[in-house]
């Protein structure tokens, strides 16, 4: 069997992760996550035009995966933190690729960013 061939058995591994973090606020929510644990609120404010809908919808998907940890703190009223998981935190080199190429390919130095610090 051809490797081409094989390939079509199986799960295109790079297939499996463009299908996860496919959408712009996927990539920007993991963004500010490598920050630092976040708020919704404080994710609302650092991406503007999101809504509390999708920034939901993409935190829940990111959680299912594995990628992001939700901590609901018993206080009234309750406070909600989201955080990396080791597993999301194992992205880090792809995001630092991404801030890297882009850039480049902006022509601008780079910015501040934690992602261009390995962890």
């Amino acid at each position: 069997m051809s490797m081409a061939k094989a390939c079509i058995d199986v799960q295109c591994p790079i297939q499996f992760v463009v299908d996860l973090l496919g959408n712009k606020w996927s990539i920007l929510l993991l963004r500010e996550l490598f920050e630092g644990d976040r708020r919704t609120h404080e994710l609302l404010a650092a991406l503007p035009g999101v809504s509390t809908k999708t920034l939901t919808q993409r935190l829940r998907e990111l959680e299912a995966h594995g990628l992001v940890e939700r901590r609901v703190y018993a206080e009234v009223p309750p406070r909600v933190e989201y955080s990396l998981t080791p597993k999301g935190q194992q992205l880090q080199p792809v995001m630092a690729a991404l801030h890297q190429v882009g850039s480049q390919w902006l022509a601008q130095d780079p910015c501040l960013c934690v992602l261009n610090t390995p962890p």
